[in-house]
């Protein structure tokens, strides 16, 4: 894979979940294709969502040492994308576009920000293009 692609919150918060192996598996898969090929990032949202997941809602939370670990080794080099005021309206207008949510466009104007052809996500729709960014959900056989 030569494209660049963007991994959705949900992808990271897979990478822990044992009660689902298979999602576990092929989202350490995403996480580490992007780690190795440089291809793959992600936004600072997508941080905050996951710390917030990771520290409050997983079944076992992360640790605060377990927390920046990861947010130094994984989470920090894959962050591409930071909140200004473009990413916002851009955010507004794809969320009038498609009627999406706000955070799930805001997500959707990060891929676009960053040029990637794909964004990894099992919350929006499979298959659809949004100004230029295809939408995969990864679980998908």
């Amino acid at each position: 894979m030569n494209d660049k692609f963007f991994l959705d919150t949900n992808i990271l918060v897979y990478s822990f979940d044992e009660g689902a192996p298979e999602k576990r598996d092929r989202s350490r898969q995403l996480i580490n294709l992007a780690l190795q090929s440089s291809n793959g990032s992600i936004s600072i949202q997508v941080v905050q969502e996951f710390l917030n997941a990771a520290t409050r809602k997983f079944s076992t939370p992360m640790t605060l040492k377990d927390s920046q670990k990861y947010l130094r080794q994984v989470m920090n080099p894959l962050c591409q994308v930071y909140t200004d005021l473009p990413l916002l309206e851009n955010g507004l207008n794809i969320q009038d576009e498609t009627s999406y949510s706000f955070y799930d466009s805001l997500i959707l104007a990060a891929a676009i920000k960053a040029n990637c052809a794909v964004l990894y996500s099992e919350d929006l729709h499979h298959g659809q293009i949004v100004k230029g960014v295809k939408i995969v959900n990864p679980y998908l056989d």
